[in-house]
């Protein structure tokens, strides 16, 4: 071959090499500052992605390993955006280049509220803040956060200053609270909440229902209040009996019995004034109120390692409020008992739960196994097989994995423990 035909060849190769081993996703800008990466932005007209992550953080990990070097995803966010990496926690093993952004780095953090990881930050060309998004996802729904950050409909910052201009229509608070959940701004959202509700001339119509769930934490809340009054409204909203009335119970045992059961991190020693608290929430919140006493007393007890008072709380838990009972929560409490108490009382009781949860729930099959389980180490190990063998049925029917369940069989069809 003539050296004139073999050149241009050669060179054709070593490009094909160095094309195919250039990174096929983001390329993230190695900038020293914000401030240059401002600059940059501004040169090339170009829209800012800065991922701000910690070195602890597993989504943050699994984002930047399995999602970040996908081929679509760099191709969408390398045409669109210059993409930045700053690392918002500081280790021992920080190389320069990350030490040189700590004080970047907080600032950002400080001013942005960065308070959950991943949390994605898109800038505009300038520098101005348009948006941002939390959480690990898949490549998708990745590249839609950043459609969103290009799409002034959707930018949450934009929403936000929109807000602080004066718009209180009510059908845009309801999209801006929306953005606000989606973005995780915890600051703000009861701001927006408030507004929202003052605006709105129907909470109780259909869409605002599920809205007025999602927003309550407290029973200072709206919601809270709504929620108490036409319980039967939100269960249809909801489309689950009793949902409402679950909701209204988990608020008040956050806000009103689990402050009396610790201090600080720890349990409190001394047993809570039990009738006391029940009096008091009982006047004020009535049944629920006396349903959140029994479950923060069962959740007392448990974690103290008494499985006698667990067992009667639970059981006056089922005597007084079974119909609101989840099927979960019977089914935690039962496998609790099977787990850690030998207690022949014990085991009766938390059987009568296990059995309760499957009639609530006649297709899970760790209910069943549950049951079958609680059998077994109450010396009916006759029954636990026949239960175990519908668990491992109701598995293999879903398309799931059984063979742990087909271990638990065989252990019990020898006649050895399933427990510890």
């Amino acid at each position: 071959m003539a050296i004139k035909q073999f050149l241009p060849l050669l060179f054709t190769i070593i490009s094909c090499i160095t094309y195919a081993q250039e990174p096929a996703g983001m390329k993230f800008v190695e900038a020293n500052s914000w401030e240059e990466v401002v600059a940059k932005a501004k040169a090339e007209n170009k829209y800012i992605f800065l991922d701000a992550y910690t070195t602890w953080c597993g989504p943050c990990i699994m984002m930047a390993k399995k999602i970040f070097p996908l081929p679509e995803v760099g191709a969408f966010y390398n045409e669109n955006f210059i993409n930045l990496k700053v690392q918002l926690d500081t280790t021992s093993k920080d190389n320069d280049h990350v030490k040189q952004w700590y004080k970047d780095g907080s600032m950002l953090a400080k001013k942005y509220g960065i308070s959950a990881y991943p949390t994605y930050l898109f800038f505009s060309p300038a520098g101005e803040a348009v948006h941002r998004a939390i959480g690990s996802s898949d490549a998708q729904t990745f590249i839609n956060k950043g459609k969103d950050a290009l799409d002034p409909d959707k930018q949450y910052y934009r929403l936000a200053t929109e807000f602080e201009n004066g718009n209180r229509d009510a059908g845009f608070l309801r999209k801006l609270i929306l953005a606000a959940q989606n973005v995780y701004d915890r600051k703000n959202l009861p701001v927006y909440a408030n507004a929202f509700y003052k605006a709105e001339k129907n909470l109780l119509s259909g869409e605002n229902l599920k809205l007025l769930v999602d927003l309550t934490t407290t029973p200072a809340d709206t919601g809270f209040q709504l929620m108490m009054q036409y319980p039967d409204k939100f269960n249809e909203a909801l489309g689950q009996p009793y949902a409402s009335q679950r909701k209204v119970m988990s608020i008040i045992m956050s806000n009103e019995v689990f402050p009396f059961l610790s201090e600080g991190k720890d349990l409190k020693k001394e047993d809570p004034d039990w009738e006391k608290m029940t009096a008091d929430l009982k006047r004020k919140y009535s049944n629920l109120g006396e349903m959140a006493v029994l479950n923060g007393k069962a959740m007392f007890y448990r974690a103290k390692g008494d499985y006698v008072k667990f067992s009667e709380a639970v059981s006056a838990l089922m005597l007084n409020h079974e119909a609101v009972v989840e099927a979960d929560m019977l089914n935690e409490y039962a496998w609790n008992i099977f787990e850690d108490c030998n207690d022949i009382q014990c085991l009766q009781k938390a059987l009568a739960w296990s059995k309760k949860s499957i009639e609530k729930n006649k297709e899970d099959p760790m209910f069943m196994d549950t049951y079958a389980n609680l059998l077994h180490k109450s010396g009916n190990t006759k029954d636990a097989i026949v239960w175990q063998k519908k668990a491992i049925a109701q598995l293999k029917a879903n398309g799931e994995d059984a063979g742990d369940f087909e271990e638990t069989l065989s252990k019990m069809e020898k006649g050895e423990k399933t427990w510890n």
